[in-house]
């Protein structure tokens, strides 16, 4: 059986603990990056949208929606996760968690995936657009390992 993102937020949130809606949404995107260049394979199918405020799970806003902090998580088993997630979640945490959710945010607005799945929408205009896998994983597989 497959992980799904409420697997994952529950893991990211037990692993580093309170933090940002916007940063957790940040968190899952890199997670799910990551996840297809190391492990080629998704960590969870629900798909990521770009929204203005960058990519979002739209499974994932559904629980935290109205809330600036998030300290748990309703749903999920991380026991769903194997070793390989659960080491690309946390290399994916040593290196953007310290990060501030502003700074991940214009991070991800920065980035050839988001971009390419808002061509043609006004920055402000909401949109709901997929952020394809392979888009993900053919740009994210030319960068520098942020895992060191």
């Amino acid at each position: 059986m497959s992980a799904s993102v409420h697997d994952v937020a529950k893991y990211i949130l037990e692993k580093h603990g309170p933090m940002s809606a916007m940063k957790l949404q940040k968190l899952l995107y890199y997670s799910q990056a990551w996840s297809l260049v190391w492990d080629d394979r998704p960590l969870f199918n629900e798909r990521i949208e770009a929204w203005s405020g960058g990519p979002i799970v739209r499974e994932a806003y559904e629980v935290h929606k109205g809330r600036f902090k998030v300290d748990q998580w309703p749903s999920g088993d991380p026991a769903r996760l194997d070793n390989d997630a659960k080491e690309t979640i946390n290399a994916v945490l040593r290196f953007y968690a310290k990060r501030n959710a502003q700074w991940l945010s214009d991070l991800t607005h920065a980035e050839a995936p988001w971009k390419k799945a808002r061509v043609g929408l006004d920055p402000e205009e909401r949109g709901n657009r997929e952020i394809a896998l392979e888009s993900m994983m053919e740009y994210y597989s030319a960068l520098p390992n942020p895992g060191g």
